[in-house]
């Protein structure tokens, strides 16, 4: 039985991730109208080989072989990177039982078959930033990925991508203090603000140290000193990474006073905040946060869904880009992921930003802020060929994705997906009718154990008589 439940199981996945992926090592995109992000808008064409965009212009050579999709009147932009996701994650993303859990990573629990995957592809997302939740003042190591269904956790992983580290503030951290979601029940500190900002000082207190005798075993090597290396702390070595300015802050925090906070304390320690996630106050401080060297990623009109978010305006993104942050729209919805292109679009009408500057919003800016622009974020000769193909404007409601690469290879196709639906369909429920028909089934009795024939005890035999004479004394 259990055979056949985990044979239905891998059919059914295999079925629902659709077609084989399509790929070709040379692609033409046709006669499109190219939102390049990067260097305006034209109608023309799109020469991808070896996972690379190699031309893009009103025209482009067609080598030999070449598979070419026409896209007549139809639009292509680069693919869209969500900075703040929570999808393609096996279990729990929160580590409540402590305060600072920067050794725990979210690499180690990459979920390839979350279903939330493929929906966000066919949503037109090609890269994603994924954190842990925020029930920690110094939470998880962040990890980016690209939405490459079918790959296994490894797979999905986007190389070379700088790692970042979770922070949080405000009322999801208090909570745990509190005794919220926490083991303990009776909560864990800190409990307050203060006692937020107090934790992370602490923690780079003990970063400092650590990194100073690293500092120091290293200086020794290197003037041909034997030494015996530092005890290394996977707690601390995280943070130390983030003095050195190799892994980026990614902060969640929504009121004003609690961003100033946060910046003033990564000034001290002498690190960046890399961004600031949601941060619906940030148009209160938006001239701080320009001048720390932050960027924001915002939600485009999420309010009052909790008491920090009631300060909150649709205008918090232009406001923000005005003063020169660098800004971008995210999901932290596995929902709101499949439609980031309109949540874009929402910035021209609250804050007057144009087609370009909208796109930028879930593109270019999101590449920036992880570190990724020289590879994806805007179609450039040399990026990445992660590019979507939509029927009508990206920006319009009423735009679908047709067809999604993702390193010059296929992984959506609008048409292959709908003529194979009812092939999965039927396949589907070929499989239900056969976990039907085996549960159905009568369970056969093994046939009784048969009592084993007695056996009959030969008949003793007398004795032999012992003469007279032979027997001993009475």
């Amino acid at each position: 039985m259990r055979r056949v439940f985990l044979m239905a199981a891998s059919v059914l996945i295999a079925a629902f991730a659709g077609p084989a992926l399509l790929s070709a090592q040379v692609i033409v995109i046709q006669d499109a109208t190219i939102l390049t992000v990067s260097s305006g808008t034209f109608k023309g064409s799109i020469l991808v080989r070896d996972g690379k965009i190699a031309e893009v212009g009103k025209k482009v050579s067609i080598p030999q072989g070449a598979k070419v999709i026409d896209a007549t009147g139809q639009y292509v932009m680069p693919g869209i990177v969500d900075c703040h996701s929570h999808i393609a994650i096996d279990g729990d993303v929160n580590e409540s039982s402590v305060s600072v859990s920067s050794m725990v990573n979210i690499r180690d629990v990459i979920d390839p078959e979350d279903v939330a995957i493929y929906r966000a592809l066919a949503g037109g997302v090609t890269t994603a930033n994924i954190l842990h939740g925020s029930s920690n003042p110094i939470g998880g190591q962040t990890i980016v990925v690209k939405m490459r269904w079918g790959k296994d956790a490894e797979g999905m992983i986007f190389e070379g991508a700088k790692p970042g580290l979770k922070f949080a503030l405000g009322e999801n951290p208090k909570r745990e203090g509190n005794g919220g979601r926490s083991i303990d029940l009776n909560g864990r500190y800190p409990a307050t603000r203060m006692g937020i900002e107090e934790t992370i000082r602490e923690a780079f207190n003990q970063a400092k140290a650590y990194k100073a005798e690293w500092d120091a075993y290293e200086a020794k090597l290197a003037d041909g000193e034997d030494s015996i290396p530092p005890r290394k702390d996977l707690k601390l070595e995280p943070l130390k990474e983030v003095l050195e300015g190799k892994r980026f802050v990614h902060a969640h925090a929504y009121r004003s006073d609690e961003i100033l906070m946060l910046l003033h304390v990564a000034d001290d320690y002498g690190f960046k905040i890399r961004t600031l996630q949601h941060a619906l106050e940030g148009y209160k401080v938006a001239k701080e946060i320009a001048a720390h060297g932050a960027g924001v990623s915002t939600f485009s009109d999420a309010w009052s869904y909790k008491v920090e978010a009631f300060d909150a305006i649709p205008y918090n993104a232009a406001v923000l880009f005005h003063k020169g942050v660098l800004v971008s729209v995210n999901s932290d919805d596995a929902e709101l992921m499949r439609h980031l292109n309109t949540e874009a679009a929402k910035t021209m009408k609250y804050g007057g930003l144009n087609e370009t500057e909208a796109l930028s919003m879930v593109t270019l800016n999101p590449a920036k802020q992880l570190g990724i622009d020289d590879r994806v974020g805007s179609i450039e000769p040399g990026k990445d060929a992660d590019l979507v193909i939509y029927d009508k404007h990206p920006l319009s409601n009423y735009a679908k994705v047709q067809k999604v690469l993702i390193d010059g290879n296929i992984y959506f196709d609008r048409d292959s997906e709908i003529s194979a639906l009812r092939a999965r369909q039927n396949e589907k429920q070929r499989l239900i009718n056969q976990i039907k028909e085996e549960l159905e089934r009568p369970v056969q009795s093994p046939s009784p154990v048969q009592p084993a024939s007695p056996v009959q005890p030969s008949p003793a035999k007398p004795a032999s008589p012992v003469p007279t004479a032979q027997r001993g004394p009475a």
